[in-house]
């Protein structure tokens, strides 16, 4: 898949997320989060090998990098904070 296909994905299931949590909640359906998760925590990896999201050697940071460096912290925010209300610890650093 393209890089930008990537980065598609993982904005798609962030967006997701607010829909699920809140579908997740009305039915009392813990394994609906979950499944959000798994289904957000294998975008972001296949994001993360598809899109350099820091300058390799000599290459200066652009504003791509700067965009993804965004959504890989937003993903790991929403990420910990899914975990969170399931009573998972998440790592500090993966």
């Amino acid at each position: 898949a393209h890089p930008r296909d990537e980065a598609r994905r993982l904005l798609a299931v962030l967006a997701e997320h607010p829909a699920v949590l809140a579908s997740a909640a009305r039915h009392r359906a813990p394994d609906r989060l979950a499944r959000h998760l798994e289904d957000l925590a294998d975008a972001f990896f296949r994001f993360h090998d598809g899109c350099p999201v820091l300058p390799r050697g000599d290459e200066k940071p652009s504003a791509a990098h700067r965009a993804r460096t965004a959504l890989a912290e937003a993903a790991g925010t929403v990420l910990a904070g899914g975990l969170h209300l399931l009573g998972v610890h998440a790592p500090e650093h993966l």
